[in-house]
């Protein structure tokens, strides 16, 4: 009785001037969706309250919009993102990926620099990073090399122009080794969760039906 009242309310609706009953339209309401869903398309903002990353955004976004360097354009997405996704680099990588046909060229790092005590012989290189540790920053300085911040880079090299942008190993985090498939599965390289190493506990995880499962 009660959807029947409803439907006789809305048909005495659409007969006058009225805007037409939202029961009946509903079906019509809504939009469609592709498979995927929505694509989020603004980019991050870093919520960083250092002054000093704060200002390098500033100063950055400038760069990215006054100029048609894409290097300005990378260097503001890499300030912008997470601290995972800004790891570490190692003196000992820098001077592999610096070494040869990339003398003289200033090595580029949206993060932190940090040594490395199995590089014996320290190579002279610019370094220009967020952050350098106490002892790559005396090893990199005694070497003859120099260490730069991104404002003083702004102003050597606005364009980016005789740079070599790096990046530490982002998949290096102990937390990334339980990504992927189930342990056990085969072709997978996947750590398994045990509570701890010794006899009283899991062995195989994974791989035997007494040993937690069997996949």
């Amino acid at each position: 009785l009660a959807q029947a009242e409803s439907l006789r309310n809305c048909a005495q609706l659409a007969s006058t001037d009225r805007p037409q009953c939202v029961v009946c339209h509903a079906s019509k309401m809504g939009i469609d969706l592709e498979a995927g869903g929505r694509v989020w398309t603004k980019p991050r903002v870093s919520k960083s309250e250092n002054p000093y990353i704060r200002l390098l955004v500033k100063l950055y976004r400038f760069l990215a919009r006054r100029t048609e360097s894409k290097f300005n354009k990378v260097i503001l997405k890499r300030l912008n993102m997470t601290r995972k996704s800004r790891p570490p680099l190692s003196i000992s990588k820098l001077a592999k990926f610096m070494a040869k046909k990339k003398e003289g060229k200033i090595a580029v790092v949206v993060g932190t620099v940090t040594d490395d005590k199995r590089l014996y012989e320290m190579p002279k290189l610019t370094v220009c990073a967020l952050r350098f540790t106490e002892t790559a920053r005396a090893r990199i300085t005694k070497a003859g090399g120099e260490c730069l911040t991104f404002d003083k880079l702004a102003l050597r090299s606005p364009l980016g122009k005789g740079t070599v942008l790096l990046r530490g190993p982002v998949k290096a985090r102990e937390a990334e080794r339980y990504f992927g498939r189930a342990p056990g599965v085969p072709g997978s390289h996947t750590k398994q969760r045990v509570r701890s190493k010794g006899r009283k506990f899991e062995k195989a995880r994974g791989k035997r039906a007494s040993r937690g499962y069997k996949a």
